[in-house]
């Protein structure tokens, strides 16, 4: 019988990642998850397993390039500010294709207001080369277990860097966790790995530093070669990969778009409207990069109208609307809108509600 065991979403983490085979933890203090790496400092050298406190996130984010250029799977985490200093290192693994999970615990602009204002560094690639990593967006403890799982799947299976999209509520909030093992397809070995001079028979091996980033190499010969190849990739898995929930979609005339804990907000928000007669569905983006655009266009094209929802000013807001190219109107309920002059915190039900009745 699987155990289920009740932790924070910060825990979950941990436990999600030791059920994926990760080696490596590499990572710097910062709430609102610290619990992350306490979990990691505790848990992982008892296993053998590998935990490493670094000077900075600055310091992190490349002891995880050196961790999976290596081939074993590595993992970080960080909040917001932290998330910032890592830009540079997530350019450089996207370029060197090393898969590896950073998890992103988000925070407001001070460490007391929650919210979602990451989503747009995050799916749109903070660094420099125009690169796009998977991201996933939990919406609960036993969805950040499971979640950690798929992130260090899909970037073994593209060779990418996967970011795990989880917020201040999810982290500290406590929920029951059933720790299974998910099972995923096979894959091929990782022939590309550094594993000692003597392995290397080829010579094919890809640096992402600006001095032997550009050595040619027998796949690419050039760095056009490098970006058709790269091109082709990330069209494979907007193709292959977009994820997303709905619910009562199919006669609603309002369609809330919502991710992470405020999803779970805003679910509440549509059950309580289709007592009140009203025809409210939500779809939840579980990848916000490659973003769900094709249901968006589907449900646009049928005339349904969406209110997005998010612990910020608008961010996602901005994919909704291009993917319903204007066939439709797109509304927000933000972190702008407030009950009180003085409210501060986490984006409740009734705000929702509020909305759904002024629109329909």
């Amino acid at each position: 019988m699987t155990e289920r065991i009740l932790i924070q979403g910060n825990e979950a983490v941990g436990w999600g990642a030791l059920a994926a085979d990760c080696r490596a933890f590499f990572g710097y203090p910062i709430t609102p998850q610290n619990e992350i790496i306490e979990w990691f400092a505790r848990e992982f050298p008892k296993r053998g397993r590998v935990f490493l406190q670094s000077a900075s996130e600055t310091g992190s984010i490349n002891m995880l390039h050196g961790g999976a250029a290596t081939g074993v799977r590595v993992i970080t985490s960080t909040s917001s500010p932290g998330w910032g200093l890592m830009q540079e290192g997530m350019s450089n693994l996207a370029n060197a294709e090393l898969p590896c999970v950073i998890v992103l615990v988000q925070r407001g602009w001070n460490t007391t207001r929650h919210a979602q204002t990451d989503y747009t560094s995050a799916t749109q690639g903070g660094g420099y080369g125009g690169y796009k990593t998977i991201v996933l967006a939990p919406k609960s403890a036993q969805e950040l277990y499971d979640f950690v799982q798929l992130a260090f799947y899909l970037g073994d299976k593209y060779r990418t860097p996967v970011v795990v999209l989880s917020d201040a509520i999810l982290g500290q909030m406590m929920e029951s966790v059933e720790l299974r093992t998910l099972d995923f397809e096979p894959l091929p070995g990782k022939d590309w790995a550094v594993t000692g001079k003597a392995n290397h028979k080829d010579g094919n091996r890809r640096f992402s530093s600006i001095a032997q980033g550009m050595l040619p190499t027998p796949k690419h010969p050039n760095l056009c070669a490098f970006w058709d190849d790269y091109k082709k990739k990330l069209d494979t898995i907007k193709e292959n990969e977009a994820r997303y929930e709905t619910c009562q979609v199919d006669d609603a005339d309002l369609i809330l778009v919502a991710f992470g804990y405020v999803a779970r907000v805003s679910q509440e928000a549509l059950y309580r409207a289709r007592k009140k007669g009203l025809k409210v569905g939500m779809i939840r983006p579980i990848t916000l990069w490659p973003f769900p655009e094709k249901i968006i266009k589907e449900k646009a094209v049928q005339g349904a109208r969406f209110l997005v929802v998010e612990d910020n000013m608008g961010q996602m807001i901005e994919d909704v609307k291009l993917a319903a190219q204007g066939r439709t109107e797109v509304y927000l309920v933000s972190s702008l809108e407030r009950h009180l002059p003085t409210e501060e915190g986490a984006i409740y039900p009734r705000k929702v509600l509020e909305k759904i009745e002024e629109l329909i």
